[in-house]
């Protein structure tokens, strides 16, 4: 059995603030009611349902613009992100959505939820990337990564030339030592 309510407040895969939907009785009864999610359906109920479509609107349109605001914002950033590596220069680990909403709080005070940073699989290399953002459903950006080495990089070796040169050494199996070739 369906009943019609008034939606308070918006629920994924149902609807959004002021939305009157139909639900089952026993949702609305046991779940929608006692959490304040919806109200039922009366006359003095829908009374009340021009204040939530103007509060809904104002909360959608604060929420478009500081989206664009900080759409325009990130993409004037270049976001620092410093990972571990090898000696050869791979990374441990990943930089994922959720490590790059960390670093935007620290590194600029700009709280983002890791679902609006669209990555489709996390960053496993060194370097500049560009991430594509999701903040509104008008509002898309793109954020510049630079991805560090905390590891300095092994300085070059250089090997002496000449007579100064050391001679290649040798391992002997029969007599189970190393062999140094003479010096010249």
């Amino acid at each position: 059995m369906k009943t019609e309510v008034i939606l308070t407040h918006q629920i994924a895969g149902l609807g959004g603030e002021s939305d009157q939907v139909k639900v089952a009785a026993g949702y609305a009864r046991n779940y929608l009611f006692p959490q304040g999610l919806a109200i039922p359906v009366t006359a003095s109920n829908k009374r009340r349902l021009d204040a939530l479509r103007q509060r809904r609107g104002e909360r959608e349109s604060h929420e478009l613009n500081s989206m664009t605001e900080i759409s325009k914002s990130l993409s004037k950033l270049v976001l620092i992100i410093k990972v571990k590596t090898g000696d050869d220069g791979k990374m441990f680990g990943a930089v994922t959505a959720g490590t790059i909403a960390d670093e935007l709080k620290t590194q600029f005070d700009v709280s983002l939820d890791k679902k609006k940073i669209v990555l489709p699989q996390s960053i496993r290399h060194v370097g500049d990337a560009e991430v594509p953002l999701k903040l509104h459903a008008d509002v898309s950006g793109v954020l510049k990564i630079r991805i560090e080495s905390t590891t300095p990089a092994p300085a070059p070796v250089e090997e002496p030339k000449g007579k100064d040169a050391p001679k290649p050494e040798r391992y002997d199996r029969s007599q189970q030592r190393v062999i140094r070739s003479p010096k010249a």
